[in-house]
């Protein structure tokens, strides 16, 4: 979940660096550190401990360090607690752990990722007289490397592929070698890493917005892949040191969407940005009354034959998992089973071979979710990824792909992602129900038309914004919260609890509310804030039931509900509306309210609402 940078052409690189590793900032920030190389000179190493600003007020923005050729990180602890010592780049050779200064090394480098076999690694390296100065499988690595190139006197990719081959785990790695000036090497296995060019300049990066600013063609290098970096060039390698042909891809979104617009935080500008990304996701997949498909790649045979879908993802994608899995099986008949990637990739389980695969992932490198992913494939049933970015792990590997349109999204705390996803998972249900024929065709048109509706009302939520300030300043203090409801309303319950306690602080927990009383009703006590989600028909009666138990033993009472549907301000003490859509998809309304809740809170408590403690955007390790 770390986040590299790395640059050669003819500018200065250390103001490059930090400004590339400020649009990565999301991804890790206990620790930051750069290292730049001017012409044949050894590395300059600098780092400090804490946000990036303390290592650019170190360097003087980056201008303190001269040369025209670097690499850079922003750390999140993995091995070795954050500090000074643990901090990347990290060298081959003795090392204070002072965090400046040149360095006496053949091999400086920055890695993202977990290497799992670190410590037999780290004792062969001992018996061959290494000294470590860290706590971190990254300095084992980077040493490895050093071993190999002085043992077989090879070249930097010869002395990479040997390393790799004794490595288990994931990586993306950067080095620079003091033999070879004006290049920087690096190597991928399942942490993400794309590679941008631009006349005589090169960029690497973790993520996008850290080059758009310079660049929109970018190379993404596959697993087990090297690269050799100069300035303007780029030359990919397999294990085998053969080269490898790669095609330029153009970023089709601006440097100017990755900024934060105006707004305070990313996570604001992007509840603002949710109609736009939503309506854009529309408008790929749908034209007139009919959804299109064809891009995604599932042919009408495979949909007819479907006996199962497996919906595998985490955190909020899960979310919508569970969302999909009531209207699917509805809509469109075919059994649904949610299922945790992280728990999915070890159960042991008879899987049906004539299921889909449906792997949820905003940044498509999320580590459990490409695990599960091969397993899916490894037990022959098809995959269909739902992903953010392009060319991403997952996008790449499964079978069929749905891209959503949200942008990129800075925020830990996913917004605009999560409600593309849920578009994405509304039209694959009516495409598949068209196809096997579970509805009539003029109610597929009126469900299209009521996803098309969508936008406009997201934006109404929008401006009506300033309740759920008012609200969420009274309730900042707050110890614990529960979010209640039944059906979708509880899948929805499920994100907003989550956006509540990732970005507050605060203890939070969502329920079906009909297990109240099996135990989680003795937490409730003078005071307890319960919001019900009540968009069901059919079961907002029983919900508001729930709630009138836990205000009974003194709940305050948070109802959130369409207007018109039901009046149920005389059953709660403060009440949200949201515009009428139709049931099934109502998700993509009632989490604005949540999100803005969760925002809020966070605010009035002068968190850091963007980057939340001990949290990182893309998990891209176990």
């Amino acid at each position: 979940m770390c986040g590299i940078v790395g640059y050669i052409g003819h500018k200065q690189a250390g103001p490059i660096l930090l400004d590339g590793l400020s649009k990565l900032e999301y991804r890790g920030y206990d620790s930051a550190g750069i290292a730049v190389r001017n012409g044949s000179d050894q590395a300059v190493v600098v780092k400090a401990v804490g946000k990036l600003e303390n290592l650019s007020n170190k360097t003087n923005g980056g201008y303190a360090l001269s040369g025209e050729c670097g690499i850079g990180h922003t750390r999140w602890a993995t091995h070795g607690a954050p500090s000074l010592i643990n901090a990347h780049p990290h060298v081959s050779g003795n090392c204070t752990g002072s965090g400046s200064g040149e360095v006496e090394s053949e091999v400086v480098g920055v890695h993202n990722g977990i290497i799992e076999n670190f410590q037999e690694l780290k004792e062969k390296l001992i018996r061959h007289n290494y000294r470590f100065y860290s706590d971190t499988d990254t300095e084992v690595l980077i040493k490895l490397v050093d071993y190999y190139y002085k043992k077989y006197k090879v070249g930097p990719i010869d002395a990479i592929a040997k390393t790799l081959v004794r490595v288990r785990g994931s990586y993306a790695l950067e080095v620079m070698f003091k033999d070879y000036p004006g290049e920087i090497y690096v190597a991928r296995q399942q942490s993400p890493m794309i590679i941008g060019v631009k006349d005589d300049e090169s960029f690497i990066a973790s993520d996008v917005p850290a080059i758009l600013k310079y660049t929109r063609d970018v190379y993404y290098i596959d697993n087990m892949e090297m690269a050799r970096i100069r300035a303007g060039e780029v030359t990919f390698f397999n294990l085998d040191g053969d080269e490898v042909e790669k095609e330029v891809t153009t970023v089709t979104f601006s440097a100017e969407a990755a900024e934060k617009g105006g707004f305070e935080h990313f996570m604001m500008k992007e509840i603002h940005e949710q109609p736009k990304a939503v309506a854009d996701t529309i408008a790929k997949y749908v034209s007139g009354d009919k959804i299109d498909l064809s891009e995604v790649g599932i042919t009408d045979e495979e949909a007819k034959e479907l006996s199962q879908i497996y919906v595998i993802a985490c955190g909020s994608a899960w979310h919508v998992g569970m969302e999909m899995q009531y209207i699917i099986e509805e809509l469109a008949g075919v059994p649904v089973r949610v299922e945790l990637a992280s728990e999915f990739r070890y159960r042991q389980m008879p899987l049906d071979k004539n299921a889909l695969a449906v792997v949820i992932s905003q940044s498509g490198e999320t580590a459990d979710s490409l695990a599960a992913l091969r397993l899916a494939k490894e037990n022959g049933i098809k995959t269909l990824a739902i992903v953010n970015v392009v060319g991403s792990s997952i996008a790449r590997e499964a079978d069929h792909v749905m891209y959503t349109l949200a942008g990129p999204e800075i925020s830990v705390a996913t917004t605009k992602a999560y409600s593309c996803q849920l578009i994405c998972g509304y039209l694959l249900t009516l495409k598949l129900a068209e196809v096997r024929e579970t509805l009539e065709s003029d109610k597929i048109s009126y469900y299209i038309k009521e996803i098309q509706s969508i936008p406009e009302k997201i934006g109404k939520i929008l401006d009506e914004k300033d309740r759920i300030q008012w609200f969420s300043a009274k309730y900042a203090n707050a110890h614990d919260i529960f979010f209640i409801g039944r059906g979708i309303d509880y899948a929805i319950s499920l994100e907003g609890s989550l956006k509540m306690k990732e970005i507050s602080y605060i203890h939070s927990e969502a329920y079906a509310a009909g297990e109240l009383k099996h135990g989680t009703i003795s937490l409730i006590e003078e005071g307890t804030l319960v919001i019900g989600v009540l968009t069901q028909p059919a079961l907002l009666e029983k919900t508001i039931s729930n709630m009138a138990e836990c205000k009974s033993r003194g709940a305050y009472l948070m109802g959130l509900t369409t207007y018109g549907r039901y009046n149920i301000e005389d059953q709660v003490d403060f009440t949200v509306y949201i515009p009428k859509v139709d049931e099934h998809f109502v998700g993509s309304l009632a989490i604005i309210p949540l999100q803005l809740l969760g925002y809020y809170t966070s605010v009035a408590k002068g968190l850091d609402v963007d980057k939340p403690r001990n949290l990182a955007k893309s998990v891209t390790v176990e």
